[in-house]
Order: C-alpha cells, then sequence, then structure tokens
C-alpha cells in the first residue's frame, strides 16, 4: 500500500488538491474534480492510504508565489508523474515551453521525434497528473484555439493570461 499526504488550498481559480510522496508532488488537481484525481490516483498506486496534512510545504509556498506573479515558482516543484514512458517524455517536454508562450500537440509531437502522433500527445496532456505545475495549459490546438483542459477552459485561458502578464484577458 502507498501512503500519499493530501492537502487543499485555495487558489485564484479555485480550490486545489495536491497529493505528494516523499518530498515530490505526484498529483495536483481542481477540487471540484477530485473523484478523478482518486481514480487516477487509484489506478496509479493501487490500494493508497491517504493521510490529509497541512504541512504541504514547500508545494503550497511556491504555488502561492507562482499565482502571486512569481511564474517560475512553479519551476522549482519535484514532481513524481509515473506514466509509461511515452507520456513522461510528454511531460518533460511541457516542462519546457517558455513561460507565457504556448505550443502545439503538433509541434509537442515533432520534438519527440514522432511527427504523427499528435493525438497520442493529445492523450498523453490528458493524462497529466499535475497540473499547472506540468503545464499542459501551455498546449492548445493547431489553429491557435483553445482546446482540451482537464480543469476546464476558463481555468486554461486565467492560466495562460496570468503567465503572459495579460491580466485583461482573465
Amino acid at each position: 500500500m502507498t501512503e500519499l499526504y493530501m492537502d487543499r488550498m485555495d487558489s485564484p481559480i479555485g480550490s486545489l488538491l495536491l497529493a505528494w510522496r516523499e518530498g515530490a508532488l505526484c498529483a495536483l488537481g481542481f477540487d471540484d474534480r477530485e473523484e478523478r484525481m482518486s481514480a487516477a490516483l487509484k489506478g496509479r498506486f493501487g490500494e493508497v492510504k491517504i493521510e490529509w496534512s497541512r504541512h504541504s510545504q514547500p508545494f503550497r509556498g511556491l504555488l502561492e508565489d507562482y499565482f502571486h506573479g512569481d511564474i517560475a515558482a512553479i519551476d522549482r516543484i519535484e514532481v513524481d508523474t509515473g506514466g509509461t514512458p511515452f507520456q513522461q517524455s510528454c511531460w518533460r517536454l511541457l516542462r519546457l515551453i517558455p513561460r507565457g508562450s504556448t505550443t502545439t500537440y503538433g509541434e509537442l509531437a515533432q520534438k519527440l521525434g514522432s511527427p504523427g502522433a499528435a493525438r497520442a500527445v493529445g492523450l498523453a496532456n490528458g493524462s497529466n497528473p499535475v497540473a499547472i505545475v506540468v503545464p499542459c495549459h501551455r498546449v492548445i490546438g493547431s489553429g491557435g484555439k483553445l482546446v482540451g483542459y482537464g480543469g476546464g477552459l476558463d481555468r486554461k485561458r486565467w492560466l495562460l493570461a496570468h503567465e503572459s502578464g495579460a491580466s485583461s484577458l482573465r
């Protein structure tokens, strides 16, 4: 049985759920999607023992810094995403997308050396267990359209505006 620690924190885009073990964040999701996160944790770890803890530092502090404008703060959060080797490759690339910019599923597929794998990249993106920190919100559709965010397009729009400093888009 895997032991995980969990905490909730308020943010400008709603209450967040954080799950971690051994100093690494292994899940970050939105409170209104707790069932989805619980199912993903069970699928990844099997039987889990959850201990609710208010000691989610340094994760909480770094996320608060991010929401207060230090966008680079999320780069300092250690993550433990699990996943298949392909998913892990996609998620590593997500963390390399410059703050304040976006890319497409096709561009990520090309960087992975699989130009025909845009759909697979999209599926990996949708399975990202650590929202915001592994910034899948920075991936958009090929025509520049906001598509596919598990937290909802309003949150995606807010995150992109926050990271670009365009408060008028929030």
